[in-house]
């Protein structure tokens, strides 16, 4: 038997995030992974201002990722085939990038075995008894006693369903198309695109620039938005096709691989975050923006507080379970019913062109667009006064030594 205050499951950033902050704090943890790393996450790739802020106040080195690409700015086309140019702030820091998740991923697991946390990849657990702290039995017969147990194992969570907490029939909210694109043309090898295809509404296509002449490009859609997951098969070579965005991809791109297709869960609002010594993150807390899909920054966020909770109360469920429900709650439920508002108005081509003309009115309005839709701000900031502080919209970008 092995004993551990703290057992992690699942070691993408929200487990890797959590593991750090309790080994970098003297916290006895162990990092629990079914995969062994280096392994592929389907991914958009994109890494938002919550993202990189998060990394940085980790003390993590995002830049020395091989394929971490600098953002800054996006180029946006409306429904109507108008374009705009949406900039970032010039600096100091910066406000979005791009990185493999296959990279991230196994960096940040790197980050926190170096702080201490214990890794135990390779290993799938199939029970769980919280009936006097947590014991977790693995597929290989292994059992392991901790006094607390952080479920970060993913958007079908074995954890919650052994638990009985999952929901029936659910398949995520988002489901999203990824393929990566070798010897790109120059458009895409320079800028993030993002296109507001009038059938694809209120999802969007995406091509995101990487190191080397490679792009990550995308689809998504919101389920029960028009389009179901089984047209988006046959809709993905015809996207790839449509001349403005063959344009940009260029006529010489190469797949390096077939296209991967996954759920994305974004029902914070109406997750069970914890269960008997259990707390549940990332995209086992349902943590993703339900606007855009992305999920590693509040993956991140979730993880930390998560490990914040139980450094604060080691020795008290109670007050752990209170203080990080406590804190999600605060951080993303607001901004979760204000994006699903704005995704609602974003649903009609004509809604999203009046929008996208609205943005595009003036530097100050393109520049301030840029920066919510990377996450520099919690988005229903205005709405939420206790969240008010002198310079909320007008801080740096997070401190990353732009390579």
């Amino acid at each position: 038997m092995i004993t551990v205050e703290t057992a992690v499951v699942g070691a993408g950033p929200a487990g890797a995030a959590a593991a750090h902050s309790l080994a970098a704090s003297g916290h006895d943890v162990l990092l629990i992974d079914k995969a062994t790393f280096p392994r592929d996450k389907f991914c958009g790739d994109g890494l938002t201002t919550l993202c990189l802020r998060q990394l940085e106040d980790m003390g993590f080195s995002a830049e020395a990722i091989p394929s971490f690409t600098p953002i800054h700015g996006a180029k946006l086309r409306a429904p109507s085939g108008r374009e705009h140019d949406i900039p970032l702030p010039d600096g100091p820091g910066l406000y979005a990038a791009v990185a493999r998740r296959s990279e991230l991923d196994h960096a940040l697991v790197d980050f926190a075995t170096s702080a201490g946390a214990t890794p135990m990849f390779g290993h799938k657990i199939t029970g769980i008894d919280t009936t006097n702290g947590v014991m977790l039995t693995t597929d290989s017969g292994e059992v392991i006693q901790a006094k607390h147990c952080i479920a970060a194992d993913g958007m079908w969570s074995p954890l919650r369903k052994l638990l009985g907490l999952h929901i029936e029939n659910y398949r995520g909210d988002w489901h999203a198309f990824r393929q990566y694109f070798a010897n790109v043309g120059p458009k895409a090898e320079s800028a993030l695109w993002i296109w507001f295809e009038p059938d694809v509404l209120p999802g969007y296509v995406w091509s995101f620039p990487l190191a080397d002449g490679r792009a990550n490009v995308g689809f998504g859609i919101l389920r029960g938005s028009g389009i179901s997951t089984q047209e988006m098969k046959p809709l993905w070579p015809e996207l790839l096709n449509r001349p403005h965005i063959r344009e940009v991809i260029g006529p010489n791109a190469i797949p390096e691989s077939p296209h991967r297709a996954w759920p994305i869960p974004a029902r914070i609002d109406h997750a069970s975050l914890v269960a008997p010594n259990t707390l549940f993150v990332g995209d086992a807390a349902m943590a993703c923006d339900t606007l855009t899909g992305e999920g590693i920054g509040q993956a991140l966020l979730t993880g930390r507080d998560a490990a914040a909770a139980i450094l604060e109360h080691p020795n008290d469920f109670s007050q752990i379970s209170l203080a990080y429900s406590t804190a999600v709650r605060d951080e993303l439920v607001a901004d979760h019913k204000m994006a699903s508002l704005l995704g609602k108005v974003l649903s009609k081509p004509k809604a999203a062109e009046a929008a996208l003309a609205a943005v595009g009115t003036n530097d100050w309005t393109r520049r301030n667009f840029g920066r919510w839709m990377f996450e520099d701000y919690p988005r229903a900031i205005v709405a939420t006064p206790k969240r008010w502080k002198r310079g909320m919209f007008s801080g740096p970008g997070a401190v990353v030594t732009q390579p």
